[in-house]
């Protein structure tokens, strides 16, 4: 049973996002399979409260002739500060929310990396009366996902060397192998290495590089994958280095392909909990959504939306990345979304109205009508990126305890002015019922669109990368520079000019400047570096230096994190 939230509305706030899980007393995970038409042989139990769907109840969710005909419900956001602006906590309570309308629901979102766990942001599941369960499970190592990732990514590393050191039949350029090693930890220290030193029996010398586990190619090959052979292709057409003649060398080339597939045999089927509420929720993989596409896995998305009337799923950062990239590569893959959910908050919306940069949150907190009315454009260019592929588009605030009755007011009222249609979730402190009213706009509003992208795929790279910036992020015009127009060239004579793209920018801002808030005009986006994730399905486009190994901060959330002699974790929240 769940736990009830406060019904006096002075009490501003639930206990710690840790507290209100351990307060729960969980539905049996055959219950919650059951709520989706699965029988117990479909699920195969990992712990308390949580389950791997069995490849055979994956096969059935997702190849019949009515697969995937459920309602979709993409959560995406306005540009973010920092923090976020909860657009995961708004997916847990519209799934309850809509639950409790009598809606068949599921949700999916993002498995937690360690790497966030330990730095910045301590757990990573929702929060307060509207996050997924087990919580300490799910945020630390929870069923190996992850951890498999890691080590099939550093077997086709480690191949790759050894290929080097046997004799190198394949003629690999040992100055040109793009593919790094990976570790599910911030480390800042390996973001540049040089391995093989020590001698002829250490290998061949040369420059290499960790990425965190989010940042494999393998995890966005596991994001997309349809099945176990589609991942064993997938993973077998990474380009991980070029011969002397510049072409690609793969694992398939290097016979690794089915070994790395071996040890995703597990990772691929995705995983099954419950949210405080007890809603199916399925959490399965964690991709980047700057250098991939930021969203669960394909096949996490397919079994939510062919067994439940509602599929709620979430994509990464702002509409004019998440949702962009969701629309152009998850949506080619059959799961188009019906509606959209741009979350919205008033500090957000604050920060851009103040065109505040780096964001100071202790000014934010000052009420400030006028600043949150100027910055609600931010939130209305979102919408307009949503409903530029014909899907309709709603606004979820997301409201914070300490939001002034007046900053909301203007935020409402400032939307409403401009005909877009917004309701108001207090989802973390009122779980499902705080969200109900955003369920009903949802269910009113979902399948009233067409949905169509903004660039066929036979159109040239360049076009799709120029479509982007001028359709999305309302750039000029763009400009390649460090090499990035020979990366084109050869990209599409590699044979990938058929590929979406997926551009990496800051997430902080519609243009590459994290500094230009609102809605920039007058820019030019800027390219350095062209890059096929073959193996994932799609062309990575940088638009400056990406961080694919973070760093921990100066108070890491690791210092607070503690495990008690009885076993119990605190300081996840």
């Amino acid at each position: 049973m769940a736990p009830q939230p406060p019904e006096d509305d002075a009490v501003d706030e639930p206990a710690s996002d840790l507290a209100v899980a351990r307060a729960v007393d969980p539905r049996p995970i055959e219950s919650v399979a059951a709520d989706l038409g699965l029988r117990p042989a479909d699920v195969e139990p990992r712990g308390d409260g949580v389950a791997k769907l069995t490849l055979d109840a994956v096969r059935s969710a997702t190849g019949s002739a009515d697969a995937a005909d459920g309602t979709t419900v993409l959560v995406t956001g306005m540009t973010p500060t920092p923090k976020g602006e909860g657009k995961t906590v708004t997916t847990v309570g519209l799934g309850q929310a809509l639950a409790r309308l009598g809606e068949s629901t599921a949700v999916a979102v993002r498995e937690p990396s360690l790497g966030p766990v330990f730095g910045i942001k301590g757990g990573a599941a929702g929060g307060g009366y509207s996050q997924v369960l087990p919580m300490e499970a799910i945020n630390l190592h929870f069923t190996g996902d992850i951890h498999a990732l890691t080590a099939a990514h550093n077997l086709i590393a480690a191949a790759l060397d050894n290929h080097l050191h046997q004799g190198n039949d394949a003629e690999i350029d040992v100055r040109r192998v793009a593919w790094p090693r990976a570790l599910d930890v911030n480390d800042r220290a390996l973001r540049e290495t040089v391995v093989g030193l020590g001698g002829p029996a250490r290998g061949v010398p040369r420059e290499n590089e960790f990425v965190i586990t989010a940042a494999s190619e393998l995890m966005a090959v596991l994001g997309l994958a349809a099945d176990i052979a589609d991942l064993k292709a997938r993973i077998g057409r990474i380009v991980l280095a070029e011969d002397a003649d510049g072409d690609p060398i793969t694992p398939a080339d290097l016979g690794v392909a089915g070994a790395a597939a071996a040890l995703l045999r597990d990772a691929f089927r995705p995983n099954l909990v419950q949210t405080v509420e007890g809603v199916p929720a399925l959490v399965h993989g964690g991709p980047f959504a700057n250098i991939a596409h930021g969203t669960n896995t394909l096949v996490a998305d397919r079994v939510g939306a062919s067994l439940a009337d509602y599929l709620v799923t979430e994509a990464g950062f702002g509409a004019d990345l998440g949702a962009e990239k969701f629309a152009h590569i998850v949506a080619r893959e059959g799961i188009v979304p019906d509606i959209a959910v741009v979350v919205a908050t008033v500090r957000g919306a604050k920060r851009h109205g103040l065109e505040m940069w780096p964001t100071d949150f202790d000014a934010l907190d000052a009420t400030d009508p006028e600043a949150v009315r100027a910055g609600a454009k931010n939130v209305a260019r979102h919408v307009e990126v949503v409903q530029s592929f014909g899907i309709p588009a709603v606004v979820g605030i997301n409201v914070f305890p300490d939001d002034s009755e007046a900053d909301l007011n203007a935020l409402e009222s400032a939307l409403r002015e401009i005909n877009i249609s917004v309701a108001r979730s207090t989802a973390y402190r009122d779980g499902g019922e705080g969200a109900t009213g955003l369920a009903e706009l949802v269910s009113e509003r979902a399948g009233t669109g067409s949905f169509a992208p903004l660039y066929d795929l036979d159109a040239s790279i360049r076009e799709k990368i120029e479509t982007v910036a001028r359709e999305v992020y309302g750039a000029d015009g763009v400009a390649y520079v460090d090499g990035a127009e020979s990366d084109l060239e050869r990209v599409e004579e590699w044979g990938y000019g058929d590929l979406p793209v997926c551009v990496s920018k800051t997430p902080y801002s519609f243009s590459d400047d994290a500094s230009l808030t609102g809605v920039p005009e007058g820019w030019t986006l800027t390219v350095r570096e062209v890059s096929p994730s073959a193996g994932a399905g799609f062309v990575v486009v940088k638009t400056a230096d990406v961080m694919t190994m973070p760093g921990l901060p100066a108070k890491p959330a690791a210092e607070r994190i503690d495990v008690n002699d009885d076993g119990n974790v605190t300081g996840l929240f």
